[in-house]
């Protein structure tokens, strides 16, 4: 942790054993606490008059949910998933190991080409669980941003993040009080020189409204930087990477507030702007530009695909919102009604097909009430194999061996199944599930903490999984309210982890690869290689993932510790960017992944 955000900690904590004491009086109204802050900010700075107003609502949040109660709560998730997994063997099922605190509640992660975890989200106002935590109507500064960097090879202590604040900001709210950007709910994707591209947030009020923000997130410096604002305000936009490495933004609750989606389809960079390629390729000041096409989703998050054909498929939530764009021509055209009705926020995954990219993808979840998956495939769709129940608020990953993998879930938006904003939730919806490479679903063991709304989840290099989000479990749950750090993570190892030992990948070219062109890798295991595997990074929120690909990639020969393999055909099959290269064996057990880059300039 660097010297700043280490004193800001320590001022804090000292600033929690002050208020540790008792006070006669009934607690200060939420307003003054805000005008306080505003009085601080003069004398201690911003940041840490924030953290001193936050330390206030710690302390208020712990008159109605004490912390003993948090802490009990705790010690109950850890002894009711130790009994739950005795019968999992992890050689079939994984298993979960760590649990740990995070400074971040990781309403928005993206796992970045460093191998470090940016994680996004608000500054909370609000300690009680049963209450809402976040600040969708507020106005002011307190409606502020926060984003940390977590280093796994740092561990996974305080000194392992790094606190990474967006850029200060003046937001059109009738205050234009400066905080970080409240970038909350936007929308985000990857860029080809890997900074992630994050569009969209919260005004506040009404309700929640559009943001008009844009900005990336450089990995390589560890630094936002902003853009020029889009055209129209976006709260819960999605944003997905074509072909050629421009970012296609669609939907989003407009800057007048909820119920007031836009039709408006943005593209960035704005052509005549060139595409960032190069980690120095910092967009800074870059606009977008709005096409022609519009998508007129009825509601937000709509599911975002480039698949092999270079067309972009916006799957609606609402079942007769299905469509096609094409990014070149500029011009939209309808999919098939899908077969099952409204879909709240669950998964949808592009499916693995082999040496191209996908040509078709997987909706599931979004209904507590339907446990069947479908599959839209040639412009059909199909129903496929069930799961072993309905859930919503789901996350469902591609795994190296190209299963797949679900995890977190809820009845409904913070119901658990007892009722919202009520922190007791039903068991099953802490089990993760996993799909076959046949397409059959079993279920497995359950995590510590039930995860619904603002869930997220994403395969590491090392190949174990991050579960992290749900700001009111995280809260419900905070061994200690009043520490800073708010969040948790909790870590995931699949079976393949658990089936001897793993190939190794030595080298990896480090330079660009150009499409259907041969490279060779390095392995001291090569002989034991059976294949080599392409897994995007995921960059994720509110169930929607539009970044995660899987490809095969052909092995054209082996000589001594040199493995040759083939790029995949074309930049339809695989966006230009960073991957994660796997060597697998026999079993399915996958190497630590290197980074490789594909496209050129």
């Amino acid at each position: 942790m660097s010297r700043a955000p280490r004193s800001a900690v320590l001022s804090v904590l000292a600033l929690a054993a002050a208020l540790a004491v008792p006070t006669a009086g009934p607690p200060a109204p939420a307003r003054a606490a805000v005008h306080h802050t505003g009085d601080e900010a003069a004398v201690l700075g911003e940041d840490h008059a924030r953290a001193h107003a936050r330390l206030r609502r710690a302390v208020k949040g712990t008159l109605g949910y004490p912390q003993s109660k948090r802490t009990a709560s705790l010690a109950s998730l850890e002894e009711s998933q130790r009994r739950a997994n005795t019968g999992f063997d992890a050689a079939r099922f994984g298993r979960f190991t760590q649990f740990f605190p995070s400074p971040d509640f990781g309403v928005h992660v993206a796992l970045l080409p460093t191998g470090k975890v940016l994680l996004f989200s608000f500054e909370r106002v609000e300690a009680d669980p049963t209450k809402e935590t976040g600040p969708t109507n507020t106005v002011g500064r307190t409606n502020a941003g926060r984003a940390w960097l977590w280093d796994p090879a740092a561990g996974t202590g305080a000194r392992a993040f790094r606190n990474v604040p967006p850029p200060v900001v003046l937001m059109p709210d009738g205050t234009y009080s400066p905080r970080p950007a409240p970038f909350f709910c936007a929308g985000h994707s990857y860029l080809p020189n890997g900074m992630v591209g994050v569009f969209g947030g919260n005004v506040g009020g009404k309700g929640g409204s559009g943001a008009k923000l844009s900005f990336v997130f450089d990995p390589w410096t560890e630094k936002w930087f902003r853009n020029r604002d889009m055209a129209v305000g976006r709260w819960y936009p999605s944003v997905v990477t074509g072909a050629d490495g421009r970012q296609i933004i669609m939907s989003g609750q407009s800057e007048r507030g909820t119920g007031t989606p836009t039709p408006v389809v943005e593209r960035f960079p704005a052509l005549g702007h060139r595409v960032p390629w190069r980690p120095y390729d910092i967009p800074a000041g870059v606009p977008a530009e709005p096409l022609r096409s519009v998508a007129p989703f009825r509601n937000d998050y709509p599911h975002l695909f480039s698949l092999r054909d270079g067309m972009v498929y916006g799957l609606g939530r609402d079942a007769d919102q299905q469509w096609i764009f094409d990014p070149v021509r500029d011009v939209r055209s309808d999919l098939p009604r899908r077969p099952a009705d409204f879909r709240g926020y669950g998964s949808a995954v592009p499916l693995p097909a082999g040496f191209r990219g996908p040509d078709s993808v997987l909706v599931l979840g979004g209904d507590p009430r339907d446990p069947h998956t479908y599959r839209l495939s040639g412009g059909r769709w199909t129903t496929e194999e069930p799961r072993a129940f309905g859930r919503t608020q789901d996350g469902t990953l591609i795994l190296p061996d190209g299963t797949l993998l679900t995890v977190n879930g809820a009845l409904d938006t913070r119901d658990y199944g007892h009722g919202p904003f009520n922190p007791k939730a039903d068991l099953k919806y802490r089990q993760i599930e996993v799909r076959d490479a046949r397409g059959r679903w079993k279920l497995g063991p359950a995590q510590r903490l039930p995860r619904g709304y603002h869930s997220n989840a994403l395969v590491l290099p090392d190949g174990r999984m991050m579960v992290t989000g749900d700001e009111l479990q995280q809260i419900a749950n905070d061994p200690d309210i009043k520490d800073g750090m708010d969040g948790s993570i909790e870590l995931y190892e699949p079976a393949y982890l658990h089936r001897g030992a793993r190939p190794a990948l030595d080298r990896a070219p480090a330079g660009d690869l150009r499409y259907d062109t041969a490279f060779q890798v390095s392995s001291s295991t090569a002989k034991d290689v059976k294949r080599a595997v392409l897994l995007a990074p995921t960059t994720v929120t509110h169930s929607v993932n539009t970044s995660q690909r899987h490809l095969d990639l052909r092995l054209t020969g082996v000589q001594g510790d040199r493995i040759g393999l083939r790029t995949p055909p074309g930049a339809a099959d695989a966006p230009p960017g960073y991957y994660m290269l796997f060597l697998l064996d026999a079993k399915g057990a996958p190497s630590t992944a290197k980074w490789v880059k594909l496209g050129t300039p």
